[in-house]
């Protein structure tokens, strides 16, 4: 019997309730012991990014059961195409193994398609021998879905915009640089590169039923790369600048753009750089000799919105090719750390913009390796555009224009970034996004020197807990699987729970 009078009743009182509510008031009525009550994260997406290497090793079942039982995740974010390490293979060699998974580092990984390529999408593509040899005969898709699906679990497919210079075919699409150079990079200008990732896309999209996509492009402009604005160091070649390939120039004619001009304002800017890196202060001061080149090359900056425009119609594209295929299918964004530290870059990633072709953003908020990656992108550029203050001042000038504050340059390494950081940049992701979900990206034992901040059960239960509690409509527990230490993967379903 029905305390309340019949199911009927106890129904309709929960649709008017949160789960929350309705589960305290069953129990409180003594009946929520007969009662399945779903989990109060249950209306959140709960993500773990994981590779092809850790169902290898681990087995599907075994790992599924885990990520569910550990974290309570709802959603596998699977590294179907990369020739990077950073979200596929096993932990990066050098760095300690985590307690599960084979205890060996995998030094011969290639990289590649995780899933199985299907000729007929690539037609239009010079790029198509991109199947990964590392796990002979396992197809990722075709193994994880139907066990995804059994237990309620969505499966979206995670790429990223990293290759190897080794590939069939891959030179016709690499970026040249103002000195003549082919990269390793390939430009979003190539209508070869456009077709690769529309193709990637229908691949998944045609050929599995996966319940979204999420594409992350970790680059930035050549304006930012000349000056070394980002935490991947300093001391790079500021001529190392692209894209300058005849694509690009066909696009700088139809707008109208001088390339013979941009490309002597470019030479003239990594002049600048070089002297600053020399430790030659210009007579002007660094800042005011880069602003004089932007203002007698304004091509310089005409042509960093040209790079950037190429890398949006990639994300356009995608959308569009995801959406033609199954409008019900997810379609969202990994937005590169740097939008943290530079200013420059973080004005190139307008939220508001995203929202014509996204469904979801994974802001990365990686807060314990943000630590010695902020005191890096400050210890660069206060080499070159700001070599007129010191890293400290650099410093205190990051906090106040990107709007958080945490501990002094020479902790940072040490101590990483807050919870107080991740609740921030929450906060600012979701007053511009409008409708587009965020879902932080909560760093779990990402690779750090020796000497430098480490992962604690702690960092990751307050950050879980940050997002949260600013809003966010999920988290993606971050980078991979395969390198997480299984306490730090538990603290984040506690905190979920708590």
């Amino acid at each position: 019997m029905f305390p309340c009078g019949s199911p009927v009743i106890l129904a309709n009182a929960m649709s008017k309730l949160s789960r929350r509510e309705f589960a305290k008031l069953i129990t409180a009525a003594g009946v929520g012991a007969n009662l399945p009550v779903a989990s109060e994260t249950s209306d959140r997406t709960i993500a773990i990014q994981v590779g092809a290497v850790s169902f290898v090793d681990e087995g599907v079942a075994p790992g599924l059961d885990r990520f569910q039982k550990d974290a309570d995740v709802n959603t596998l974010l699977i590294a179907t195409f990369s020739y990077g390490r950073g979200i596929a293979g096993r932990q990066v060699p050098g760095q300690p193994l985590p307690d599960h998974g084979k205890q060996e580092y995998d030094v011969n990984f290639h990289g590649g398609n995780f899933a199985r390529t299907h000729e007929q999408y690539y037609t239009q593509t010079s790029l198509k021998n991109i199947q990964a040899p590392d796990h002979a005969g396992f197809d990722v898709l075709e193994r994880v879905l139907p066990e995804a699906k059994s237990r309620g679990m969505k499966t979206f497919c995670w790429y990223e915009d990293v290759f190897r210079p080794d590939l069939d075919g891959i030179e016709r699409l690499q970026e040249v640089t103002v000195s003549g150079k082919k990269v390793n990079t390939l430009c979003f200008h190539n209508p070869e590169v456009q077709a690769f990732w529309q193709a990637l896309t229908e691949d998944y999209g045609h050929s599995y039923p996966v319940d979204g996509i999420m594409w992350g492009s970790e680059r930035q402009g050549p304006f930012g790369n000349a000056i070394g604005a980002s935490h991947g160091g300093s001391g790079r070649d500021p001529l190392l600048v692209t894209c300058f390939c005849e694509f690009c120039k066909q696009e700088a004619k139809a707008r109208g753009i001088d390339t013979v001009r941009a490309m002597e304002g470019y030479r003239k800017l990594a002049a600048l750089v070089d002297q600053t890196l020399a430790g030659s202060r210009p007579a002007d001061g660094a800042f005011v000799s880069c602003w004089r080149l932007l203002v007698d090359y304004p091509e310089i900056l005409n042509w960093e919105k040209l790079w950037n425009d190429g890398q949006k119609l990639a994300y356009q594209n995608i959308y569009k090719t995801a959406k033609a295929i199954r409008p019900d299918l997810q379609v969202g964004w990994h937005i590169w750390h740097n939008n943290s530290f530079s200013p420059f870059y973080r004005a190139e990633q307008d939220y508001a913009e995203f929202r014509s072709y996204s469904d979801f953003l994974k802001v990365v908020m990686y807060n314990n390796c943000g630590g010695p990656r902020l005191a890096s992108y400050v210890k660069s550029v206060s080499r070159t555009i700001f070599g007129d203050f010191t890293p400290d001042e650099v410093l205190a000038m990051t906090y106040k224009i990107q709007n958080f504050k945490e501990a002094n340059l020479q902790d940072l390494p040490h101590s990483g970034l807050s919870a107080n950081y991740v609740e921030r940049e929450t906060r600012r992701a979701l007053a511009s996004a409008g409708a587009v979900k965020i879902w932080p990206g909560i760093d779990i034992d990402i690779p750090t020197a020796a000497d430098e901040k480490k992962t604690e059960p702690g960092d990751v239960r307050e950050a879980v807990r940050a997002a949260i509690r600013a809003g966010a409509q999920g988290v993606v527990l971050s980078r991979k699987y395969s390198e997480m230490r299984l306490a730090n993967l538990r603290a984040a379903g506690e905190a979920l729970r708590s």
